[in-house]
């Protein structure tokens, strides 16, 4: 069993490091051709604080995003969205980019690219 399997991903990276990957998934995002056109300029800090909070939730830190927003919904909140196989693999490339900009451990970065593929396929909503 690997370290990023014994302890929550979040005891392992801290909150600073997945903010710094949410940070540079979003800088990436606007010049983006496929997934610049999803994201409202004027609401990209607010998705920014969502997926930041949601991710330092999922990993095991604090549980602020449950507080500030209740049950995650996923797949309904993203439904508006036309997220297709392309758009799937945009979003991982990018936020995958940004784990690899921080030097994250190679077995936390495995586990993190299992998680956010899963993620994002679980998104997927077109083919």
């Amino acid at each position: 069993m690997s370290a990023a399997e014994e302890l929550p991903i979040f005891d392992l990276l801290g909150g600073e490091t997945i903010a710094r990957i949410v940070a540079g998934f979003y800088r990436r995002v606007p010049e983006d051709p496929i997934l610049g056109p999803m994201y409202p300029p004027d609401d990209l800090a607010g998705a920014e604080q969502r997926l930041r909070s949601f991710l330092i939730y999922r990993f095991g830190g604090p549980p602020d995003y449950l507080r500030d927003r209740g049950h995650p919904r996923l797949r309904q909140r993203h439904a508006p969205f036309a997220i297709d196989r392309a758009a799937r693999d945009r979003w991982l490339a990018l936020m995958l980019a940004s784990v690899d900009e921080q030097g994250v451990a190679p077995a936390h970065r495995d586990y993190l690219a299992r998680f956010l593929g899963d993620i994002a396929t679980f998104l997927q909503n077109r083919p």
